[in-house]
């Protein structure tokens, strides 16, 4: 990786969310360092999943996995502003650690939150199995155009999470929103959905179509850079 690609970065609460972490990193103290808010990420990731399994007993547990998510933003946030203002970034390692870690944390909140009565297992997994498609597809950019997409429709890692805080908020308030459910056949085998499966499917919906809009224009594009060779074999 000769240079680091470019950030590409438009979401809804991006302006403010770059001004708060800046007067974060600003008031780091020394002994912080980008690797330990990259740890302290993958913790929030693991009280995110604790929270929610935990949930099955006490649904007021949901707060600890939106606490969770709170402490993943700021770890997954903060990481990177703090080497920048600092200016010790480490671009190789940065980018394969970053990305590396990111692939567990989503991991660790989707299956924490599968394992849940919240969220049915498969439909998270969904999530999960779609989210790391798009990845994929944004590190291939990354290297083929120099272009790193963060955000997608206006919508980024920071704007999801602030939704699914707000979504386990009005679970923990609302009975008859989690007491909701219709139960219905799959091939023959019934299936129960809760609103939170519902919600579970439409963001799984949106991530589909947001990777396959992007990979039908990718490879459109990409065709045109590298246009098909015509082959002028001999023919016996």
């Amino acid at each position: 990786m000769k240079e680091q690609a470019k950030r590409i970065q438009t979401s809804i609460l991006n302006a403010t969310e770059k001004k708060v972490l800046e007067w974060l990193a600003k008031r780091q103290p020394k002994w912080m360092t980008s690797d330990i808010l990259t740890f302290i990420g993958v913790l929030g990731a693991i009280i995110v999943a604790v929270g929610y399994a935990l949930s099955n007993y006490n649904i007021n547990w949901l707060w600890l996995s939106t606490f969770g998510f709170f402490v993943n933003w700021y770890g997954d946030s903060l990481d990177g502003t703090l080497a920048r203002f600092r200016g010790t970034q480490r671009p190789i390692y940065g980018f394969y650690l970053d990305h590396n870690v990111d692939g567990i944390t989503i991991a660790l909140m989707c299956i924490g939150a599968g394992l849940s009565d919240l969220l049915n297992l498969y439909v998270a997994m969904g999530v999960l199995v779609v989210y790391l498609l798009l990845s994929i597809s944004v590190y291939i950019n990354s290297h083929l155009k120099g272009e790193f997409k963060l955000t997608y429709a206006g919508m980024g890692p920071t704007e999801f999470r602030l939704i699914i805080m707000i979504v386990n908020t009005l679970f923990i308030f609302i009975a008859p929103l989690r007491e909701y459910n219709v139960e219905f056949a799959v091939l023959g085998t019934s299936v129960c959905f809760g609103a939170f499966d519902f919600i579970g499917c439409a963001l799984l919906l949106i991530l589909l179509v947001i990777h396959i809009h992007n990979f039908v224009n990718d490879a459109k594009g990409y065709a045109k850079i590298d246009p098909l060779k015509k082959w002028e074999g001999k023919s016996n």
